[in-house]
């Protein structure tokens, strides 16, 4: 079954880390973007991974051990970006709550310009 993405203008409640209704959820997916509220309680993890697309991760509640180059964690109000294709891995230290934006990059944008 397909999970139900919101749709443009449809609000989102994203719950809380104390709301036991508080889960991993996809939220919404265009061919440009894709938004997941990511819920990652004390100790679980993700293992290293990497996307095609750029990603933006931002930590709305805990704390959580960050694994990419410079950035050793993230706590709530923490911000991060991803190039695409760069190794990453998460782990709960505390019972998190973050949003994680996948940019599906178009093969002809340059920032040098």
């Amino acid at each position: 079954m397909a999970l139900k993405h919101v749709t443009s203008g449809e609000v989102a409640h994203l719950a809380g880390i104390d709301d036991p209704a508080a889960r991993t959820r996809a939220l919404a997916r265009t061919s440009s973007f894709e938004a997941i509220h990511l819920v990652v309680r004390a100790g679980e993890s993700l293992p290293a991974h990497k996307v095609d697309g750029s990603i933006i991760l931002h930590c709305l509640e805990g704390h959580v051990a960050f694994e990419a180059g410079k950035s050793p964690d993230m706590r709530a109000g923490d911000w991060v970006y991803l190039e695409p294709g760069t190794p990453h891995a998460v782990r709960g230290i505390a019972d998190s709550a973050l949003l994680l934006t996948i940019l599906f990059d178009a093969p002809a944008f340059r920032t040098d310009t």
